[in-house]
């Protein structure tokens, strides 16, 4: 029996923009019912090659109920650099086939990236090492270049988000991620700068873009870092574990729980190994949904040589997952359409 009960999982399905459209209010009102007592299964897609939805499938016959993609190459500093980009696209398709949708950005500096091969390139612009833009600058002088670029970026971002709004489609989403770790540059300064470009983008999105399909996931892992329980609906963590290694993550969970008073949903928003189940429920800490990170903690090999790779997490454990009764996966989700 979990352990899982209690005011900490009775969520109410309050958005915080008082505008949000009946879409996201229906994906918000499912995840606070089954929060608690059941898990969505998740997986990130690489943002060129993107094969890891059909090898979970391949392996387990079922594929996952959140589908994870990333603005990374709608940046404008790469795609003025020619980037690929097809994720607004793939995520449209995936909320066709009955998926939901959550979208992070690896946002690539607005400028100052250093472009010095081999860890340094502009193709890493997201990173702290790779670019010397100043966010503290950008936050504290509004009339700077740097904060019309950020203006800019968030605008190019919204236009995306727009289209998914004009097509129905709620996102969970998920920016400034893993700020407290400081290795990505919006959070190389520091809580303060990095806590007011969360509230910029929220209110530029929310107000001057009307954007009312996003559910905000604030994932800065640091209740030093957290901007106020106005601008969050959602707290997500990030955790890779060694491989194999399948515990709850309890620690993280009641850590991140600790970010508030306020009761919130908590997700695990990046996963390399995912957890046991059992003792996830047991620990009392059912994460809302998970999101296995792409690439090698999926696969191995290339073109018609890949297969599933069970470095991070293996074979048995993975189909364990996606046919445990506390999961949920595509086949399992109600019509969030209407």
């Amino acid at each position: 029996m979990t352990k899982a009960s209690g005011s900490r999982f009775e969520v109410q399905p309050d958005l915080i923009n008082p505008a949000a459209s009946d879409q996201a209010k229906r994906l918000m009102e499912y995840l606070c019912s089954i929060y608690g007592k059941r898990m969505l299964t998740g997986q990130q897609i690489g943002v060129v090659s993107t094969p890891e939805f059909d090898m979970i499938h391949e392996v387990t016959g079922k594929y996952p109920a959140v589908g994870g993609f990333d603005f990374m190459n709608y940046s404008p500093s790469r795609v003025e650099r020619g980037a690929e980009r097809q994720d607004t696209d793939l995520a449209m398709k995936w909320w066709d086939r009955g998926g939901i949708v959550t979208f992070c950005w690896h946002w690539n500096a607005p400028k100052d990236l250093i472009d010095l091969p081999p860890d340094r390139t502009w193709g890493r612009g997201f990173y702290t090492n790779a670019t010397t833009f100043d966010i503290a600058r950008a936050m504290s002088e509004p009339s700077s270049e740097e904060y019309g670029l950020i203006i800019r970026d968030i605008d190019a971002i919204a236009a995306e988000l727009k289209r998914l709004q004009d097509a129905g489609i709620p996102v969970l989403w998920r920016p400034l991620h893993e700020a407290s770790g400081g290795w990505f540059w919006w959070g190389a300064k520091g809580p303060e700068p990095c806590i007011a470009l969360w509230k910029l983008m929220y209110e530029r999105m929310t107000h001057h873009h009307e954007l009312n399909n996003l559910i905000w996931v604030w994932n800065g892992q640091h209740k030093d870092w957290y901007p106020g329980d106005s601008y969050v609906d959602i707290i997500g963590e990030d955790i890779y574990p060694p491989a194999r290694d399948y515990g709850s993550q309890s620690e993280r969970f009641r850590t991140a729980a600790s970010y508030t008073d306020a009761a919130k949903i908590i997700a695990l928003t990046e996963n390399g190994v995912i957890p046991d189940l059992d003792l996830m429920q047991e620990d009392g800490c059912p994460w809302a949904w998970n999101c296995t990170w792409y690439g090698n903690f999926v696969f191995t090999g290339e073109g018609n040589n890949r297969r599933y790779s069970e470095e991070y997490t293996d074979e048995l454990q993975l189909i364990r997952t996606y046919h445990h009764p506390f999961t949920v996966t595509l086949d399992e989700l109600p019509d969030l359409k209407g």
